[in-house]
């Protein structure tokens, strides 16, 4: 036994967001396309309701427009809107880190994932790798201490970052190397440091997303 603890993901309604978001940023789900309540939480497997409360966040975002009684249509995403979505993610994340260093936050939870996330790297378990992805920045924006910041992060998730020039393992693997130099400088309680690595660490994301577009 490794003593690790349980892994804590986003709330449903944040989950499905990220889903439905990611898939627009990889252009999986196109401009245009129409997305209803029910084809989308059969196919992720979840109730109406988060769906509906992820359809909300979304339109906020700009990525659809909800249309009344019939579902809601793509909006789409473009170079501009995804630097800007990323743009915002860097400052916010930044901000989160920061706070966990002035506030000397538990960090055991946030040791946990890294140790969690490199079990399934060892087993080239990318799905599960995934989930420790987000349980990673999830622990990291929970140890901050600020409910409004959990929150504006949470509805901004989009998972892993996949670009065109590697592949899931590559990517996967990457990122475990900036989030555990990430931790490192959280562990020191060096706000500048830790803040400065994980802005590094989602504009990279940025950049390998984007490749999508060029």
């Amino acid at each position: 036994m490794l003593g690790l603890k349980p892994i804590k993901l986003l709330p449903a309604r944040e989950r499905v967001a990220s889903a439905l978001r990611k898939a627009i940023i990889a252009q999986q789900i196109k401009e245009g396309e129409t997305l209803t309540l029910e084809t989308t939480a059969q196919q992720l497997g979840v109730s109406i309701t988060p769906v509906r409360e992820a359809f909300q966040i979304l339109e906020r975002d700009g990525l659809i427009s909800l249309q009344q009684n019939r579902g809601a249509t793509v909006l789409g995403i473009n170079e501009k809107t995804l630097r800007e979505h990323y743009q915002v993610r860097a400052v916010l994340e930044k901000a989160a880190c920061e706070l966990c260093c002035e506030n000397g936050a538990d960090l055991s939870s946030v040791k946990n994932c890294i140790d969690t996330a490199e079990e399934a790297l060892e087993r080239n378990d990318v799905t599960d790798y995934a989930n420790q992805n987000q349980s990673f920045h999830y622990e990291i924006w929970k140890a901050a201490g600020n409910g409004k910041l959990e929150k504006m992060l949470g509805e901004l998730w989009n998972g892993l970052s996949l670009g065109l020039n590697s592949t899931e393992e590559e990517y996967a693997r990457r990122s475990q190397k900036e989030h555990q130099q990430i931790y490192a400088a959280l562990e020191k309680r060096d706000a500048a440091l830790a803040g400065k690595e994980m802005e590094k660490h989602i504009y990279r994301s940025m950049e390998d997303v984007l490749t999508r577009y060029q």
